[in-house]
């Protein structure tokens, strides 16, 4: 994604980052810089360390009705333990 700064210094934030972090208007939001140049945008007030891999973003959010084992066997391919 990209935008264009005007004269003015201001961008518009991309509406799928705006929803990702539902920022509305009048939200505050915080830009920081990383060590490697990168600049990171979240809202005010949701201080949270970014995800160490992109797992870490869904670990913990599959809903399923299936055991451990079941989830385990299905992913060896093995159809006749599920």
């Amino acid at each position: 994604m990209s935008t264009t700064v005007t004269s003015k210094g201001q961008v518009t934030i991309p509406k799928a980052v705006r929803d990702r972090l539902n920022i509305k208007p009048g939200s505050a939001v915080d830009f920081e810089l990383a060590p490697d140049g990168r600049v990171v945008l979240t809202k005010a007030g949701k201080k949270q360390a970014p995800p160490k891999s992109r797992f870490d973003r869904i670990r913990g959010s599959m809903k399923s009705d299936m055991t451990t084992d079941e989830i385990m066997a299905l992913m060896r391919g093995d159809p006749a333990e599920v």
